[in-house]
Parts: structure tokens; sequence; C-alpha cells
């Protein structure tokens, strides 16, 4: 009987939220896992986590707007853990403001993290999974890749950007008829720490545009579009409106934008005094994998339950189906019977 070795998965942005709950998830598989992200304390911490839940832990502190870093560590992991199997780009940063509001640096430190980070992380995977012809490299996009939203103009377009990187690869590698495959995670609104710490310029708090999930939640998606050749996986309901709703109603979108899109991303709270900010410089705390939300957030989809179980709910409802028609046929001979 053959012996499965653990996977070898890299996820960037592993030191906190959606990245940090990935690394759980595969940590339970027993995965060998290398963990990049600024962030050395969010790391060590994460390490540990991923330890104690079953997985082999490699923490790399790495800037993924640094291609050579990137590099560096893909060989790292490829020496230390064995042949990278899952590459998982999650890093990103982001800028709560007006575009008016938004200096060229901190437009392109947002895009060189969220966008050019991304491409980095999947050249160094490229170039060790096209030796071997396998792999898998799922790129942690969101509904915002999809429907533009105000206030998160430098997010949205590293979003969209990503977006077009990935339906380039993919063809080219299916042109190649390569057996690596590329597939998208488009997530809807999460409990991260990223609204404690993104750069902000709102007069208060930034949060997530309700309703929102937990990361853990995002994290299950992630791992199943690992293991599944979907070209791409939505996760939440609110995802898929948005993104159906701006294909038939780019308008009608914009007008609800319109009216709730700025007070929907901030509470009521005023900005606090000494909040950290990350787009620069790591912050040094270790903020965990849950934002402050979490009286708010949804531990289940059940748009993700039935997408990833498409199987199972297209025989129930052929056998709702087939027993609908035989009550019909019935009825209608009892019918046919009492005149």
């Amino acid at each position: 009987m053959s012996h499965k070795p653990p996977e070898v998965v890299v996820i960037t942005g592993a030191s906190a939220g959606v990245g940090r709950a990935t690394a759980h998830r595969f940590a339970r598989d027993g995965a060998r896992i290398a963990l990049l992200a600024r962030s050395s304390d969010g790391l060590d911490v994460a390490a540990e986590e991923v330890r104690r839940l079953g997985g082999e832990a490699l923490p790399i502190p790495v800037d993924v707007a640094d291609a050579e870093e990137v590099e560096a560590a893909a060989e790292r992991v490829e020496r230390e853990l064995g042949p990278i199997d899952i590459w998982i780009n999650d890093a990103m940063a982001t800028i709560f403001a007006p575009v008016h509001q938004i200096t060229p640096a901190e437009f392109r430190r947002a895009t060189e993290v969220t966008y050019l980070g991304t491409v980095h992380g999947t050249l160094a995977a490229l170039k060790r999974m096209r030796e071997r012809n396998r792999g898998t490299i799922v790129q942690v996009g969101s509904a915002l890749a999809y429907r533009a939203i105000p206030l998160q103009a430098p997010y949205c377009g590293a979003k969209f950007a990503i977006r077009g990187f990935t339906d380039a690869l993919r063809v080219e590698l299916e042109h190649e008829k390569s057996r690596i495959h590329v597939t998208m995670v488009q997530l809807s609104a999460f409990n991260t720490p990223q609204f404690q710490w993104g750069r902000t310029k709102l007069p208060r708090r930034p949060q997530p545009v309700p309703p929102i999930f937990q990361p853990e939640v995002a994290a299950q998606g992630i791992h199943w579009a690992a293991h599944h050749r979907r070209r791409e996986l939505v996760v939440g309901f609110p995802a898929v409106k948005a993104i159906l709703g701006n294909k038939l109603f780019p308008r009608l979108a914009d007008r609800r934008l319109v009216r709730l899109g700025y007070d929907g991303q901030m509470d009521r709270q005023p900005l606090p005094e000494g909040r950290p900010d990350n787009l620069f410089q790591a912050v040094p705390s270790d903020y965990g994998t849950h934002g402050r939300f979490d009286r708010r957030s949804r531990a289940w989809s059940l748009q993700l339950w039935l997408t990833t179980h498409r199987g199972l709910v297209a025989a129930g409802a052929l056998a709702a189906g087939a027993l609908l028609w035989a009550g019909r046929r019935g009825l209608r001979s009892a019918a046919r019977r009492l005149a």
C-alpha cells in the first residue's frame, strides 16, 4: 500500500486573516506549509499554530513586492520542505480613501504588493512546476475583481489586474497542454485584521461591507479550490450577487454604491489615535486571524456548500423532480379511476 507524502503548500499573506486561516486548514491535513509575510511576530505565532494542528511550518519573512525575495523564498521552500504542490497568493495591501486623496506612492505600493506580489509568486511557482508539469496555483481574489467600489480604488484595480493576468496565464497553459492548474477564488466580505491596519484617510473606522463571513469560510473555499479543477470559485452569495449584478445591471450597481458605498464601509467610531498602518512597513504586533467583527460574522456559507456539492445538488434535484412527476402521474391515474 503506497503512502502519499504530505503536500507542500506555500501561502503568501500568511501572518493574519484569510492567509492564516488557510494555513490552519491545510495544517489539519498534515501539510508542509511555507508561510510567507512581512510580519515576523505574526508569522512566528502562525507557525506555532500550524504545528499544533498537525502540520509542518516554515515561516519566511518576505515582502512579496520584491521579486528576488519571493524567488529566494521559493528556493528555500523546495530545499527544506520539498517540491511545491500548491502555491496560494493571498498577500494584499489597501488604502481606504477617495482617489484624489491617494498619492502616487500609495497607489504604487498597494499595486506592487497586491498585484505584482501575485505575479511574483506565480512566476516563482511556475518556474518549478513547469519542470515537473504538475502543481496548482490559487489566486485569492474578490468580488471587487468584477465590481469596483468607491474608497478602495487601488485594491480594486489590483484585483481586476490579477483576474486579467490569471485568465491570460490559464489559456497559455491550456495551449501548452500543461497539467498545471490555475484557479481564482473570489471572496465576499470577511472579518480580517486588514480593517484594523490598512491605511485609511476616512473619518471613521473602516469596515467590510456587510454581510460579513469569518476567515475560516474563505479558507474552506481556498482549500477546496486547490484540490478541484474548477476554473473559478466564488465564496459567499454576496460575491455572486455583486458579480452577476454588475454584469447585468452595472449602472444600477453604480447608483446603489453612490447611496450605500460610503457609509457601508465605515462604522460609527472615529479612528483611534496611534492606529497602526501596514502599507509601507509591517505592523509588529500579532493581530491573529479574526478582525473585530466576530459578533456580526457568519461561520458558514450555504452558497459555498452548494457550489462545492454540485453533483449532490443535481442528484437531489433530479430525484425531487422524479418524485414530483411520479406523484402527479399517480394523482392523474387516481382521478381517472374515480371519474
